[in-house]
């Protein structure tokens, strides 16, 4: 909720209290923070604790209380949980977004992470778990590129298929905060998962903030943290404290994990999927639209790879859920590249890789109406972080699915890595899509061999429901204490393991 009346400035609001004022709190919705574990008995928390929810992979028991130390490091998780599901009204720290949703925990971040952990983390209670929030994920150091094991791959694809009776588990996704290191959220492979939700940030004054990652598989922000003087997130803290100081990345997927608590409270039919589309459907551009980078897709949907399709709007969300029609079978149409004309990559010079498609038509994969979009690449390169890579759909829609990396100096370069963009949502994928790979950076030695290329379209037949109303319809005041009459402009914590990095 934001008080704040000065025309000057954008309002910094989720809109969550008219939702309030309709008796929509979360409640019958179950979510589970998988991180170091929450402290469960905190006044704000241990009347919507979920036990049935909730366990300790690192000790291996039913018991995800923190591990507690002089520096209080290991505080991040109930920090997660205080923004989603903070008791109402009771004089404490705040309130919870979705403040009668039932909250666990899944302490996995504090001891060795490997696959084995992190599959079992995000396997567990796959059948009584609604949302799962992660604001944790491979090093945001700028080099790496990392994604989920065969058994946390398992793991997610059975929370998607089995989970909330066939429905489908919600798996919302920190975007990483390796900003300030020149890193790409698209180098993460859970944020570069079709099955998570991934979520950014919008400081108060509406822009990037100095630690948020741009890439193309970001589905929309929330507030959090700026610049130093901008304000921090008040949530729950370890010892039965508050803070306001809770920051970064870390701190909007909860935001966002609440919200989407608030629509399944009203409509428990939706499905992971449903949900997605209600999310890009949603969002809202205005409040965010000082910021470069935005662009308008063949389907009508502003679009940003600092924000995905803008900043969540509960109210927005949640009223369309309640009347929502469930999206269309989805269907999968794979395309290889053409034959390339050149396998040689050197510095300075663009290559480029074709995929045709008629979007599978004639068969039981056609697709007309896009959600996600992948890349598979194979590419050798003497220096990985030199390289660039622009995907552009039939439509023209440009979206950059990686940006050069300083700091990744491997010369390992890409083997079946996936690229995913969610901005073509909505688009027809018939056509001709064109990869474009650049090294500009340099050196002039660099040199490299391109190798197999796919593209993977994932989409509908059938046109979505919602789409009978026309395209999206954006209100430029949005967000506005008042009309829009002329233009006002208006650290990142790391864990011991250095594998991981918190998003906070």
């Amino acid at each position: 909720q934001d008080t704040r009346t000065r025309p000057d400035l954008p309002k910094l609001d989720l809109h969550v209290l008219p939702l309030y004022k309709m008796g929509i709190t979360g409640r019958g919705v179950r979510v589970a923070v998988l991180d170091d574990g929450i402290e469960y008995t905190h006044d704000d928390l241990q009347g919507n604790y979920d036990s049935e929810i909730s366990y300790d992979v690192n000790d291996g028991d039913s018991d995800p209380t923190p591990r507690y130390d002089e520096a209080l490091t290991n505080a991040h998780g109930t920090r997660c949980a205080g923004e989603i599901a903070m008791s109402a009204n009771n004089r404490k720290c705040g309130v919870g977004v979705a403040f009668n949703a039932k909250i666990g925990g899944i302490r996995l971040l504090d001891g060795m992470v490997n696959d084995r952990v992190e599959g079992t983390a995000l396997g567990h209670a796959y059948d009584k778990v609604d949302i799962y929030s992660a604001s944790w994920g491979p090093n945001d150091d700028g080099k790496t590129v990392e994604g989920p094991g065969r058994l946390a791959q398992e793991a997610i694809e059975r929370g998607i298929q089995q989970g909330r009776g066939g429905k489908g588990c919600v798996f919302v996704w920190a975007s990483g905060n390796g900003g300030s290191k020149g890193d790409n959220c698209n180098c993460d492979g859970y944020i570069g998962s079709v099955y998570t939700l991934s979520i950014g940030s919008a400081s108060q004054q509406g822009q990037f903030p100095w630690y948020g990652e741009r890439c193309a598989s970001t589905m929309a922000a929330t507030y959090s943290s700026g610049a130093y003087s901008d304000q921090m997130i008040a949530t729950t803290d370890l010892r039965n404290t508050c803070t306001i100081k809770h920051t970064g990345t870390s701190a909007s997927a909860p935001l966002a994990a609440g919200i989407i608590a608030l629509a399944l409270e009203v409509n428990p039919e939706l499905t992971w999927r449903d949900v997605q589309h209600l999310v890009m459907w949603t969002a809202e551009y205005a409040p965010l639209s000082d910021n470069s980078g935005w662009q308008r897709n063949a389907a009508g949907a502003w679009i940003n790879t600092r924000f995905g399709f803008g900043l969540m709007n509960a109210h927005g969300l949640v009223t369309v859920a309640a009347n929502w029609t469930t999206v269309p079978p989805k269907t999968i149409c794979t395309v290889s590249a053409e034959p390339l004309k050149n396998a040689t990559i050197v510095h300075g010079v663009k290559s480029e890789v074709v995929f045709n498609t008629d979007g599978c038509a004639g068969t039981g994969k056609e697709i007309k109406f896009l959600e996600h979009v992948e890349v598979v690449t194979n590419v050798a390169y003497t220096l990985r972080g030199a390289l660039e890579m622009q995907l552009t759909s039939p439509a023209g829609t440009g979206i950059q699915l990686l940006s050069p990396r300083q700091r990744d100096q491997s010369d390992k370069g890409f083997e079946d890595w996936k690229f995913m963009s969610v901005l073509s949502w909505g688009e027809q994928p018939s056509g001709t899509w064109i990869l474009d790979i650049i090294d500009e950076v340099g050196p002039e030695s660099n040199r490299g061999t391109l190798a197999s290329f796919t593209l993977i379209l994932h989409g509908t037949k059938a046109r979505p429901a919602y789409l009978d109303n026309g395209p999206r319809r954006y209100n430029q005041d949005y967000n506005r204490v008042h009309k829009k009459v002329s233009v006002f402009k208006i650290l990142v914590f790391r864990d011991q393991f250095p594998a991981f990095c918190l998003r906070v």
